[in-house]
This record gives C-alpha cells, sequence and structure tokens, in this order.
C-alpha cells in the first residue's frame, strides 16, 4: 500500500508541477521565436516558425501535446539548440547529483560529530559555539558565503579554482577540486539544521530510561552515546534530509551559475532567459521525480533506523 500511496503521489506531485510551471512559463515577457530568429525577421518567417513550433496553438493543447509526448517517452526537442531535451538532461544530470551528493556529505560528515559532541556536554562551550555558528550560517546567503569563499581560497590563497567543472572521466583529483567550493558553500546551510537538530534530539534520548539504565549497568558514555542513543535520536535528522532536498535543488540554481557549473540548475535558468519552454519542462520533471523518490527511500529508512516502525 505504502509504493501505490507513494506512486499515486508522485503522479499527482508531476501533474500540479508542471502544469504550474508551464502555464508560467507563458506568463514571462518574450518570445523563443524572437530568440530563435532576431528581431530583425519578418512576420512571416515569425508565423511560420510559430506554427512549426507549435506555439500558435492554445496553452491547454500544447500542453496536452507535451504531457502525452512525455508519457511515450518523447521530452521534445530544444527551441534554442535543437538538441532532444532528454540528451541535454543526461549530460547535465552528473553533475547535479555529484553537487548534491558532495553537499550531504559535507553537511552529514560535519554534522553528526559536531551535534553528538554539543549533545554531550549540553550548555558547554562547544554547545554554545555551535549555537553561534549556526545561527551565523542560516543569516548567510548561500551566494554571499560562495563570494566569500571564492575570495579567500581562489584568489587570495589559490589552492582550488573559482569555476570551471572537469569531470571525473577525465581526472579525478581535478573534479574533486572542482567541487569543493560549491559543495562547501551549499552544505553549509545544512549542516548548521542537521547539527541543531541531531543535537536536540540527542539531549531528549539521554534523558530516557533505558539510557539511565545502560549507565547502571557500566557501558561507557561514548558507547552510550553513539550505540544507543545516536540511532533512535537519527529520525529527524533523516526527515529533514529528505525534506530539504528542495532547498538543496534550489540551491543547486545559485550554486552552478555561480562556480560555472554545467548542471541541471544552470541549464534551467539559461532556458528561463531564451524562453526555452521544452527544456525547462523538462528540468522541472527531472526534478519533481526525484525529490519524490528521494522521500519514498526516506520512509524506507526509517523502518531500518527503528524496528518500531517496521514492525507498526
Amino acid at each position: 500500500m505504502l509504493v501505490v500511496h507513494r506512486l499515486v503521489r508522485l503522479v499527482v506531485v508531476l501533474l500540479v508541477v508542471t502544469f504550474l510551471s508551464y502555464g508560467l512559463l507563458n506568463l514571462l515577457p518574450g518570445d523563443p521565436v524572437t530568440q530563435i530568429l532576431g528581431i530583425s525577421a519578418t512576420e512571416e518567417a515569425r508565423a511560420q516558425l510559430r506554427a512549426d513550433m507549435g506555439l500558435d496553438q492554445p496553452l491547454m493543447v500544447r500542453y496536452a501535446d507535451w504531457l502525452s509526448g512525455l508519457l511515450s517517452g518523447d521530452w521534445g526537442t530544444s527551441y534554442i539548440s535543437r538538441v532532444p531535451v532528454a540528451d541535454e538532461l543526461a549530460e547535465r544530470l552528473p553533475v547535479t547529483l555529484e553537487l548534491l551528493v558532495a553537499a550531504q556529505f559535507v553537511a552529514l560528515g560535519l554534522a553528526i560529530p559536531v551535534g553528538v559532541a554539543a549533545a554531550r556536554r549540553a550548555g558547554g562551550a562547544l554547545d554554545q559555539a555551535l549555537t553561534a555558528m549556526s545561527f551565523a550560517l542560516l543569516s548567510t546567503p548561500v551566494f554571499v558565503l560562495g563570494v566569500l569563499l571564492i575570495l579567500i581560497f581562489a584568489v587570495t590563497w589559490q589552492v582550488v579554482p573559482a569555476t570551471g567543472w572537469t569531470p571525473i572521466s577525465v581526472d579525478l583529483g581535478w573534479n574533486l577540486t572542482s567541487v569543493l567550493l560549491p559543495a562547501i558553500t551549499l552544505g553549509c546551510g545544512q549542516l548548521a539544521v542537521y547539527a541543531r537538530l541531531l543535537r536536540a534530539d540527542l539531549i531528549a534520548t539521554l534523558q530516557e530510561d533505558y539510557i539511565t539504565l545502560a549507565r547502571a549497568r557500566g557501558l561507557s558514555p561514548r558507547r552510550i552515546l553513539w550505540r544507543h542513543a545516536l540511532r533512535p535520536s537519527a529520525i529527524s535528522l533523516i526527515t529533514a534530509v529528505g525534506l530539504n532536498l528542495g532547498a538543496l535543488i534550489g540551491g543547486t540554481v545559485i550554486i552552478e551559475t555561480l562556480f560555472g557549473l554545467p548542471g541541471i540548475g544552470r541549464l534551467i535558468v539559461d532556458s528561463i532567459f531564451s524562453r526555452d519552454y521544452l527544456t525547462v519542462q523538462g528540468g522541472v520533471v527531472l526534478i519533481s521525480v526525484g525529490y519524490v523518490l528521494v522521500n519514498f527511500l526516506v520512509d524506507v529508512v526509517y523502518a531500518a533506523v527503528d524496528p518500531r516502525i517496521r514492525r507498526a
């Protein structure tokens, strides 16, 4: 039943999101025909191209045609590059996926030990430092943080490149170097959220009776914290990881533009400015599917982390 429920939700989400984005794109000023032919084109040429591209049809007819093509595996062809949308997305997807995974790795890799250490000595110096750091990171816009990191590490110290991208297939070392600053920039905001959330849940878990029993049995504080308290305290963290995927995807649009990464976020931005509606729609569908699938996986992970959910 869970799978069926999630599939129904996926269909509903896709229909709502794609229709709204399609309608909003058509409200933007400008015309893809002008982007292709230029402002000096004749009205006859404009009318002919608009008819060839189906832009002379009503909005609902165009949306229905696009949706039926999508269901049959045809994502359409870009108005500007004349390249199939599916091929463009397939080329850009690995960049965005690597950025998202790296950002989550940075956020969780730092948030878990910091949150555990702060909960172990709640109210101490590390806990107060975590609070101050969280407020600082949450109040700093991602593009401001990105500019600061570029200024420090790329311009002043020159240890990493400011912009550009090297695929893994070309050079693994340069690939990791090119993704380092974007991943840190994107992950820092999530780091503050994850660390504070884990700290609060751990403090509550450490007050439970079974933790008191573990202490009475003589178990070491380290084992109690990492073996018995962390696992049940991770439920909220897992939820936050799934829900914050949307924020991370939104952040990739800014990060990929700022650092010059050829990902889906930058492709969507470029396509919006060029009125390339089909490419934007393809990107929106891909992101929507990814978001719903990740939240489905979060529900599966719940059962693995907390056996009570699996038995319910």
